[in-house]
């Protein structure tokens, strides 16, 4: 199976004025009901029609959403493999932090030559664990106050 480096991807940082037709575009589309069905046509003119996988279509919606938001969008393929600077970027961690994760084995890497690869899939999964475990810290945390009436 063939990866991709995370390097060559672009993030896409939206103007005033591609928010505003993303949040118009984005409305639209979400509007459009979506029976159970593996696709979706869309006409472009009086003459021409395309049909989006609805998984696409679905992907475009989120992606305009978030421009909608004025967030910026990049379009990581899941099996991208990532250097250490990128993972930590990702994490918003610092770089030795990171390959503290990836030697004690909560990270799965591959060296090639001297340099660790990460997936960009179990980069997720890693964020997903320990997003989940913060979640839950901070709900009990919460509960903890409110019986102490802490007026949170």
């Amino acid at each position: 199976m063939a990866t991709q480096t995370f390097q060559n991807l672009e993030s896409i940082i939206p103007t005033e004025t591609e928010v505003k037709l993303a949040r118009k575009s984005s409305h639209i589309l979400s509007s459009i009901p979506l029976k159970k069905t593996k696709s979706i046509e869309i006409t472009l003119d009086e003459t021409q029609n395309i049909t989006l996988p609805l998984s696409a279509f679905k992907l475009l919606v989120s992606i305009l959403t978030q421009m909608a938001e004025g967030n910026a969008v990049t379009l990581v393929p899941v099996h991208a493999e990532l250097t250490t600077q990128e993972a930590a970027e990702l994490l918003n961690v610092s770089r030795p932090f990171l390959i503290q994760l990836l030697e004690s084995r909560k990270i799965s890497f591959r060296k090639v030559g001297s340099r660790r690869k990460i997936l960009f899939q179990d980069l997720m999964l890693y964020k997903t664990k320990t997003d989940k475990a913060r979640r839950k810290v901070l709900d009990e945390l919460a509960e903890e106050a409110q019986k102490l009436d802490m007026g949170y």
